[in-house]
Parts: C-alpha cells; sequence; structure tokens
C-alpha cells in the first residue's frame, strides 16, 4: 500500500501520484523543471559576474554611481589591504557565492519551523526575480545581490527537501531521484551561458541579466502548476516541528556537519570555475576556432554542464548494473572518489598552462578539464546531497539540506581569498 503523503497547504492525506520521469514520482517533474528555471537564472549570473564586474562595473567613472560600494570596498580593504579592481571582484563574488549559499541554512528552518516548505519556495522566487531585474540598473548593483542571496536561501534547501518527501523510506529511487534533480540543475546551467551569457557578453550586460529574470517567471509558473503534486510526510504540516530529536538523531545530526564541513575542500575548488577560471580563459586561452571565429567565454560553463547531462545517465546506467551485481561503492567511496577525478582534472588544466609556456594555452585543454570534473562533479555533488537529504532527521531535514551548503559558503570565502 503506498504511504500517505499530505499536501503543505491543505494537510489532506492522499496516496502517492503515479509516475512519469524515468519511474519517479510526479512531483519530481515539477521540482526539477523548477529548479532547472532557477538554476538558469543563477548560473546566468555566475558567467556574467566577474565578467560584468572587472569589465565594466568596477571601472572608473562607473563604479563611483554604484549605491553603497565605496563603503563597502572600504570595509573590505580594512580587512585585506588595498585591492585591485580584479582582486576586489574576486573578493566580491566568494563573499557572494557564500552567501548564498549560506542562506539556505535560515531558508531551510524558516520552512520547516514558520512559513512551510512551499511557501518559502514561492517567496524565495518571487525575491530572485526582484533581485535579477535589479541587476539591470548598475546604481542598484548591491540591493539586487542582496535580493537574489535572500531569494536563494529561501528556494534552495526546501525545494531539494521536497524531492525527498516523495519517497517512502528505504526506497532504492531516493539517490537516482536526487541525481536526476540534480542533472535539472545542470540543464539550467547549460542554458544560462549560452542564452545569458551570450546577450550579457554580446550585446550588453543587462540584457543577460534580464533574461535571467525572466527564467525565474518560468521557474514560478512550474511550479504553481504542479503543487498538488508536491507533498510532505503525513503529521509534518511544514510548520513548528513539535518532536524533540532523540539522543541517536543528534549524533546524526553532528555526523553530518561533520561530513558538511569536509565538503568544503570539494567545493572550494569547484568555486573557481565560478571565480577565477573564466578571467583565465579570457586572458589566457587561445579562443580562436578557425575562419574568424572565437569562442565566447561564457560558452565555457555550459560546456562544464554538458559533461555532466552526457555523464549522468551512463553513471547512473553503470550503478544500477553494479547494484544488481552486489557490487555498488557505499556513499563515503564515491564521494572520495569524485574528489580524487575532480582534483586529477585541476592537474590537466595547470599542465596545459605549463605547456602552453610564454604563448596561450590550446582550447583543447579546457575542453579536456571539464569532461573530466564532470565525472567527479557527478560522484560527488548528488551522492552528498542524496545523503544528508535520506539520513537527516524528518524534523530538521529542510535546515540540514540547507546546512548542507555551509560547504560552499566555507569554499565561496576561501575561493575569493584565495
Amino acid at each position: 500500500m503506498a504511504p500517505a503523503f499530505e499536501t503543505a497547504e491543505t494537510g489532506a492525506a492522499l496516496p502517492v501520484a503515479g509516475t512519469d520521469l524515468f519511474g519517479h514520482p510526479r512531483g519530481l517533474t515539477y521540482i526539477a523543471a523548477t529548479e532547472m528555471w532557477e538554476r538558469f537564472s543563477f548560473y546566468g549570473m555566475q558567467a556574467l559576474l566577474m565578467l560584468y564586474m572587472t569589465g565594466h562595473l568596477l571601472q572608473p567613472g562607473v563604479v563611483e554611481h554604484v549605491w553603497g560600494f565605496a563603503g563597502l570596498r572600504a570595509g573590505l580593504e580594512a580587512v585585506t589591504g588595498p585591492l585591485t579592481s580584479q582582486a576586489l571582484a574576486a573578493q566580491l563574488f566568494g563573499i557572494y557565492v557564500a552567501l548564498v549559499y549560506f542562506g539556505p541554512i535560515v531558508g531551510g528552518l524558516i520552512g520547516d519551523r514558520v512559513t512551510g516548505r512551499t511557501r518559502a519556495v514561492l517567496l524565495g522566487c518571487g525575491l530572485l526575480a526582484c533581485g535579477h531585474f535589479l541587476m539591470a540598473i548598475e546604481q542598484a548593483f548591491l540591493p539586487a545581490l542582496g535580493a537574489i542571496i535572500a531569494g536563494a536561501g529561501l528556494l534552495k534547501g526546501n525545494l531539494a527537501a521536497q524531492v525527498g518527501a516523495l519517497y517512502a523510506e528505504g526506497d532504492r529511487r531516493h539517490d537516482d531521484g536526487y541525481t536526476l534533480y540534480v542533472t535539472s540543475v545542470v540543464v539550467g546551467a547549460f542554458l544560462a551561458p549560452l542564452v545569458c551569457g551570450t546577450l550579457g557578453e554580446l550585446y550588453g550586460w543587462h540584457y543577460g541579466f534580464t533574461a535571467a529574470g525572466f527564467g525565474v517567471l518560468l521557474g514560478i509558473a512550474i511550479y504553481l502548476r504542479g503543487m498538488r503534486y508536491l507533498r510532505e510526510p503525513a503529521g509534518d504540516r511544514g510548520g513548528v516541528a513539535t518532536v524533540p530529536l532523540t539522543a541517536d538523531e543528534w549524533r546524526t545530526v553532528l555526523a553530518l556537519s561533520v561530513l558538511i564541513l569536509i565538503t568544503a575542500s570539494f567545493w572550494t575548488v569547484q568555486s573557481q570555475i565560478w571565480n577565477t577560471y573564466p578571467v583565465w580563459v579570457r586572458d589566457h586561452v587561445d579562443l580562436g576556432i578557425g575562419f574568424g571565429l572565437h569562442v565566447p567565454v561564457t560558452w565555457f560553463q555550459s560546456l562544464d554542464a554538458v559533461t555532466v547531462l552526457v555523464l549522468a545517465p551512463v553513471l547512473m546506467r553503470y550503478w544500477r548494473v553494479r547494484a544488481r551485481r552486489g557490487g555498488e561503492p557505499g556513499e563515503l567511496a564515491k564521494l572520495a572518489l569524485g574528489c580524487s577525478i575532480f582534483g586529477l582534472g585541476c592537474v590537466l588544466l595547470s599542465l596545459g598552462q605549463w605547456s602552453a609556456g610564454a604563448g596561450r594555452v590550446a582550447i583543447v585543454w579546457p575542453v579536456l578539464f571539464h569532461f573530466v570534473i564532470g565525472l567527479g562533479y557527478l560522484l560527488y555533488a548528488p551522492v552528498a546531497l542524496a545523503l544528508v537529504a535520506r539520513v537527516a532527521p524528518v524534523q530538521v531535514r529542510s535546515m540540514m539540506v540547507g546546512g548542507y551548503y555551509i560547504g560552499l559558503f566555507i569554499a565561496g570565502i576561501f575561493a575569493g581569498w584565495l
């Protein structure tokens, strides 16, 4: 008999809906599509932000008109010392990424204890849309970043926790569901640089940011349409969690917290792909492909996503075959393997820079780099997220899923400093 679930809005107990996405609950389709468009907006920003700051916003004659920027710069330089425009951009980007990924801790707590997950997701989407549209106004750069940070905080932990709520305890599809969810993230990450990045890099920065805002609006429409399929375990109204944690559950929370801190090492390297990497590609890679054509810098962010999309179904099939034979490795082994492969990709990139000498790096090196780290990412990111969402006690699950991003918070700060 199917386990009873209830909507966050009505509390009515209903059976799990039919399946329509690779044998997974129908609600996963809507969550994945919502996340895809939200990530479209986020990775549109990621593709453009460093190039925008170093190439335009922080230039003399422009930065003086950004509201509150002089005070922010003075505060940063009081800690770091004087910063060049590029160093300042790296620091700001690192802080922005760190706060984007710290927000889900607070947002998950709000979703668990105050508003419920569904309302938190909708409020987060609204703030995200406002933030991206404000990015079209240079003077409003800092308020725009603030709205995006707050919106991402409300959305990320709560939406990811809703994926776990679609599955019964012990359902083998749970990890595959998160792989599909993370794959939807990658679809958005693939589309965003091609659309937002091309518009911003070639036609005008503000066109790219506005396109990201429209992506969020599409995500809101999809989420509203699929809300009736988004259910939470019976007895959890998405409001105040009244059942206290047991001693064993507190030990689980502590163990997951240690794991989350360890993930910072992986995300520090991953964060460089958004921060230092696009500037390096712009300044050091030969982007010519013949016939007078050059690859836009932002397209490498799409290549990063393509490799994951290509490898994800292959890896899922491989693990299913291994599972049938009783040889699928545990989650911690997958995490270690993913880190190792990701590190190998960075070594290859360093070899490309070394082989170029005083000239520009051949484009084949970053292409190879993206395929190697794509495999490492798939072995790490969805597995770590699924582990937290599966093991965390239900009373604090959204908060712990949000807490998963504390590793990215630490990584963002450290990557900016590096």
